[in-house]
């Protein structure tokens, strides 16, 4: 990392309800020279936040303008209503749409679901943010619909959730200005999509230096190679196998001095 790198900083956006801390402790060990700084921003401000360059990056909430912004889908939520404990719906594990007909159901201003038609009775007042609705959803006001997330986000002891099996579901994605896709944009996607730290993909790694060959120890030498694969010990058994043969030479030689050895003796 050369030092201009090392100076920047990587700024990334989460809407409520989106958790960043694995992939920041990730960052973290990775570029430790290149600090991550989180910012916390509404929903319905993410992508102002983004056209504007306050953040690098973000994870959002989807759909996003696909004509200015890149995204990658992570995943998607499950939907609940959020009721208070003594409410008649709690008596199921989970409830579809038509369950809510006859309850009033809260739609802030914030509301991350697009609906074409909101669900159930609309109440008198549409409340400005979903902490509000939640308030509302207390005083026995109405229900509100949202993501888990949120429903933990907001978490109350009067309070508790079902999951909606037919309502639609808020997915997360993380996104950026696709024309602002720089070095640390990508170090963070690898981070994401899970690539180890040498992934081919995004920034390249340093090249490794070739190891040097192995030196030879100082007082050795190695032998040559003989034809025949005999090696050290096929040597020194040719060369045993070359004395027996000089050895039996010689015993014949030895014989042939005294050819008449061994015959009677003519007495004259």
């Amino acid at each position: 990392m050369t030092g201009s790198e090392a100076s920047q900083t990587f700024r990334l956006a989460y809407v409520p309800g989106t958790t960043p801390a694995k992939w920041v402790r990730i960052w973290n060990e990775r570029l430790p020279d290149t600090p991550l700084i989180l910012q916390a921003v509404p929903a319905t401000e993410a992508s102002d936040v983004l056209r504007a360059g306050g953040a690098d990056a973000g994870l959002v909430r989807l759909p996003v303008d696909r004509a200015y912004f890149s995204a990658i889908p992570l995943y998607t939520e499950t939907t609940v209503v959020v009721v208070p404990k003594d409410h008649v719906i709690t008596a199921a594990e989970e409830i579809t749409l038509a369950d809510l007909a006859d309850e009033v159901v809260l739609h802030p201003l914030d509301d991350v679901f697009d609906w074409d038609s909101p669900p159930g009775e609309p109440a008198f007042e549409r409340p400005a943010t979903t902490e509000d609705a939640i308030e509302l959803v207390a005083a026995n006001i109405g229900l509100l619909i949202v993501p888990q997330s949120l429903a933990r986000l907001h978490h109350r002891r009067d309070l508790t959730y079902r999951p909606v099996t037919d309502a639609p579901r808020s997915g997360v994605a993380l996104s950026w200005p696709e024309e602002a896709t720089t070095d640390l944009v990508e170090d963070f996607i690898g981070i994401v999509r899970g690539r180890t730290a040498n992934s081919s993909r995004g920034r390249k790694p340093q090249p490794q230096e070739k190891p040097a060959n192995k030196p030879t120890p100082r007082g050795k030498s190695v032998p040559p190679k003989t034809q025949g694969g005999g090696g050290r010990r096929g040597g020194a058994s040719g060369t045993k196998g070359a004395a027996k043969g000089t050895v039996k030479g010689a015993k014949g030689t030895k014989g042939a001095k005294n050819p008449n050895r061994g015959k009677p003796r003519r007495h004259s």
